[in-house]
């Protein structure tokens, strides 16, 4: 098993509706499903499933300032910067090894520890990707997803980040900067910390996910996820992954 950011929604700020966001997840998804996956780990899973991850810490983002984005960096490093405040809520969550913790592991933050395997998320996408008949989605709904994202009002500058995003009912979707999915640009996902990337691309009916034990120092676009990647896409005969020339490290 390994860990993965969940892609529930981010109200996330009071117990009782993590609880609630959980419940409704392993009711309407992973039941239904059949997946591998928890937000909130279950006493009955032995440790022994659960991979440790390999993170980096503060001074190692502080060497690889060719792939974060510096202003990210800074900003994580700063106690009074929104990017700090962001990932340090609560401040548990902040660095990436202590989610080597078995409590931390058992709380339920949809929008930060969702556990499972990768298998687990790509079978999610995949539901998403092939019309949703498991899940008894509408096609208003797929439709929805699959639309462009409307362009932000204030630019497309993350104020957490620091880096240009497209969101669209709280899923990435493609742009010059992050190229995923076909060219007909249907596709929706979600980058995790340290380089797992999830995604469904309705055009080519394929659910994907990457996650990996020791962390990366990319946004997105992770060497390792992306060759995955463009290796499927071209054994498609669609387009290649690789984004402009202003890559996520920019």
């Amino acid at each position: 098993m390994v860990r993965m950011r969940s892609v529930a929604s981010s109200n996330t700020s009071r117990p009782r509706a993590r609880r609630r966001q959980a419940f409704r997840f392993v009711q309407k998804v992973a039941g239904p499903l059949g997946l591998d996956f928890f937000i909130g780990l279950p006493d009955d899973v032995p440790p022994a499933r659960v991979a440790r991850i390999d993170g980096y810490t503060p001074p190692q983002m502080l060497l690889h300032l060719h792939e974060f984005p510096p202003r990210f960096v800074l900003g994580f490093l700063n106690p009074f910067s929104l990017t700090y405040r962001t990932f340090g809520n609560p401040r548990i969550t902040g660095l990436v090894n202590e989610y080597n913790r078995r409590e931390l592991q058992r709380a339920e933050i949809p929008a930060a520890n969702g556990i499972g395997t990768p298998r687990s998320v790509a079978r999610a996408y995949g539901e998403f990707a092939t019309g949703g008949a498991a899940l008894g989605l509408r096609e208003e709904t797929l439709d929805a997803l699959r639309r462009p994202a409307a362009a932000p009002s204030g630019g497309r500058i993350d104020a957490v980040l620091h880096i240009e995003s497209v969101f669209s009912l709280g899923y990435c979707k493609p742009f010059p900067r992050f190229t995923f999915g076909s060219s007909a640009d249907l596709a929706f996902g979600t980058p995790g910390a340290g380089g797992s990337f999830g995604f469904a691309d309705p055009d080519t009916n394929i659910g994907f996910a990457y996650a990996m034990n020791r962390t990366g120092f990319r946004l997105y676009d992770d060497p390792r996820e992306l060759a995955l990647r463009d290796a499927l896409y071209r054994c498609l005969g669609e387009r290649p992954q690789v984004s402009g020339p202003t890559r996520a490290r920019a």
